[in-house]
């Protein structure tokens, strides 16, 4: 009786026990957690690192009205659950801080999208209280990738990480139709005033055919750069070059781009002083009698107050982006220069005109003198990064479409100013075409005060660039520094000022600069720098092919 008592009782229990272990959890069944879908997929679970936290802190929680079964089925519940997979992968970068629980209860999660992005820091350490499992759990994905502004600020120190983020983020940005004026304004500057002296230089015919092979090489040069610049990494056209010849490059293209754009400063004060003090003296015919206004007579005195009062103030800007008004203007004022010479040479008798011969019509001597004047007036290669950076979003498609508007537009402008004043002048077109009219010309006089105020506008572009290719060689790494700024943006206006001061030959100054710097910017360093990186050395072509050769057609492995 005893034993069938003791024996009854065994299977009774046995059954209980069957019971609660196949009785199904509560938990196991129900819902996963509302936000549970915006983690990410490599994330961590929010309940594993709950359940960290818990027993880190609190250890063996028995809740009340349970025993060591419900407790045991609670864990084995929430080990066994699998969390549902999201259809796709969330790459959000902004840290999910997710506190930990005091008393076993659950939280909801703070979703990143829920709070402000000025609520967290990308640079503060983990909070205190956080073990590294948990940690871990919470990391977002691909936070050990930095972004190339975040590499440039870690060259600061950490306190001013922020401020150079702020701004740089502040920084002005032009869309297509500022970075086109300001393309724009660096071609059809002084050099197109030169263009009929360049076709008196080449003949009709050569001279023709040299504009239009020209445009569209530095079109393709121009891009080019931009496509060296990816290729290598570098963020300046210096820096390409650097990076394919080293230090012997870096010179050269130093030499070259400061040159080109110091030799356009000159070349623009000139302009000024030819152009301005003859507006002057056709508005007051007695202006050499007035004791303080004659100085606006003097060629001289007109170059050092208007670059002084013009055009200094405004290569003070640090950002080229904000000349894109002024840039807007300068175009402006060439078309009506354009317009002025194709009327005005309409319009002119007989006897100021000039005579042809065969060399002037067809193919003459002067070539390569044409190809240097050509070359100055086009080239803007000195400058293309810097317009490029100046994009609100750079990329190679937006400044291909800026560089072709540019190239395209200022060709035909151009080719309007040769054909224009050299079948007007023939061998007497100078290298000024407007000082081939007569100074009581009342058109031609807007045109001159025209093309003067566009040179003061246009002077600035050029010391952008000195000033940056001074930056870049002296100082590569460091940041930027007012008193540097301020140094290099006085001495570059006040030596132009003065080499202008003592030059009169605009046509000299075209044909040395465009037939020496502006041809290596334009011709030579970016075709080289492009075969350079795009090329691969004779180790690497038999390294491929006896990979090819000794290859058993493995599939391709990243690592």
């Amino acid at each position: 009786m005893a034993e069938a008592t003791s024996r009854s009782s065994r299977s009774s229990r046995s059954e209980q026990s069957d019971h609660v272990a196949n009785q199904p959890d509560s938990h196991s069944n129900a819902a996963p957690p509302k936000n549970e879908e915006h983690h990410g997929l490599l994330a961590g679970r929010e309940s594993d690192g709950e359940d960290d936290n818990v027993d880190d802190e609190d250890g063996l929680i028995v809740h009340p009205g349970g025993g060591d079964v419900d407790h045991d089925a609670d864990h084995d519940s929430v080990g066994l659950r699998t969390p549902r997979t999201p259809n796709r992968v969330r790459f959000d970068l902004r840290p999910t801080n997710i506190p930990p629980t005091a008393n076993g209860t659950r939280h909801d999660s703070l979703d990143s999208e829920d709070l402000p992005l000025d609520s967290f820091d990308y640079f503060d350490h983990d909070p205190e209280g956080l073990d590294g499992r948990d940690r871990t759990a919470r990391r977002p994905l691909l936070t050990d990738i930095e972004a190339p502004s975040v590499t440039v600020a870690n060259s600061l120190s950490d306190d001013d990480v922020h401020t150079w983020a702020e701004r740089e983020r502040l920084r002005p940005k032009s869309g297509l139709r500022s970075a086109f004026m300001n393309m724009a304004n660096s071609i059809i500057g002084a050099g197109i005033i030169g263009q009929p002296y360049a076709f008196k230089d080449a003949g009709l015919a050569a001279g023709v055919v040299l504009l239009v092979g020209l445009t569209v090489v530095i079109d393709w040069t121009i891009r080019l750069i931009v496509i060296n610049s990816k290729l290598s990494g570098a963020s300046s056209f210096q820096g390409t070059v650097e990076h394919c010849y080293g230090k012997s490059g870096l010179i050269a293209i130093s030499i070259a781009q400061w040159a080109f754009a110091f030799g356009g400063m000159v070349a623009f004060g000139v302009i000024v002083g030819d152009s301005i003090p003859p507006v002057f003296r056709a508005i007051w015919p007695n202006l050499h009698e007035m004791p303080v206004l004659s100085l606006l007579g003097d060629r001289r005195a007109v170059i050092v107050i208007f670059i002084l009062g013009i055009s200094y103030p405004l290569t003070l800007y640090r950002d080229i982006a904000k000349l894109a008004k002024a840039s807007t203007l300068a175009l402006l004022s060439m078309g009506i220069i354009v317009a002025t010479v194709v009327i005005q040479g309409a319009l002119t008798p007989l006897d100021e005109r000039g005579s042809f011969t065969t060399p002037l019509l067809t193919i003459n001597d002067g070539i390569f003198q044409a190809i240097g004047v050509i070359s100055f007036a086009f080239v803007c290669q000195h400058n293309s990064l810097l317009i490029y950076g100046s994009l609100k979003t750079p990329t190679i498609d937006r400044f291909a479409t800026v560089t072709h508007y540019s190239t395209g537009i200022s060709m035909v402008a151009c080719l309007v100013m040769a054909l224009a004043g050299f079948l007007t002048f023939g061998d007497k077109t100078l290298g000024n075409v407007l000082n081939n009219f007569p100074a009581d010309n009342t058109m031609v006089t807007i045109a001159r005060l025209c093309f003067g105020l566009n040179m003061l506008t246009t002077l600035p572009l050029e010391a952008f660039v000195c000033r940056e290719v001074m930056l870049n060689y002296w100082f590569p790494d460091e940041p930027f520094n007012m008193n540097l700024h301020l140094i290099y943006s006085s001495a570059l206006v006040v030596s132009a000022m003065v080499l202008s001061l003592f030059t009169c030959d605009l046509g000299i100054v075209f044909e040395l600069v465009g037939s020496t710097s502006a041809a290596a910017l334009a011709y030579i360093l970016p075709p080289l720098c492009y075969i350079k990186l795009s090329s691969r050395s004779w180790r690497t072509v038999l390294q491929a092919g006896a990979k090819m050769i000794k290859g058993g057609g493995e599939p391709a492995k990243c690592v």
